[in-house]
């Protein structure tokens, strides 16, 4: 599994398998988030697998998925609460990539009043570019 650090909560992670499932909880991971949509490709591990892998080994799961079609408010919102409801504790967020996550992530941090340019800065220091959302990031902080 790839996982990439994006601050001291937040890990984003290409798909990753039931299996991933005890690699994420050694790392102290506690809620596990899958940004992905269903058969979005041919053998794709079902989401249903990891959230019973998940909840069998003693970590939440939510999933919140992003369509290539862009990202909601209600999407936001949702990835916003599941966040706090970690309560600063260690979370996983997975899609294809790690990018949608990334960017939802963002997007969340935003919305909270966080600072677009740490926000930027934080997903560029684990190789992902929020360039496709700054627009939005910034309107979400302004109006924060």
């Amino acid at each position: 599994m790839h996982i990439r650090q994006i601050n001291d909560h937040l890990y984003a992670a290409p798909q990753i398998t039931p299996d991933d499932v005890a690699e994420a909880k050694a790392m102290g991971i506690g809620l596990i988030i899958n940004n992905r949509p269903e058969e979005e490709e041919l053998g794709q591990p079902e989401g249903a697998a990891i959230e019973a892998a998940a909840h069998a080994a003693g970590l939440h799961y939510i999933a919140i998925p992003v369509t290539h079609a862009g990202f909601s408010v209600p999407q936001v919102d949702a990835m916003r609460a599941a966040l706090d409801e970690n309560e600063g504790g260690k979370t996983l967020a997975f899609c294809r990539s790690g990018t949608r996550s990334t960017l939802l992530w963002a997007l969340a941090e935003a919305k909270a009043g966080r600072d677009p340019d740490s926000i930027a800065e934080s997903a560029a220091a684990a190789g992902y570019d929020v360039a496709p959302v700054r627009m939005l990031l910034d309107a979400f902080a302004a109006n924060a």
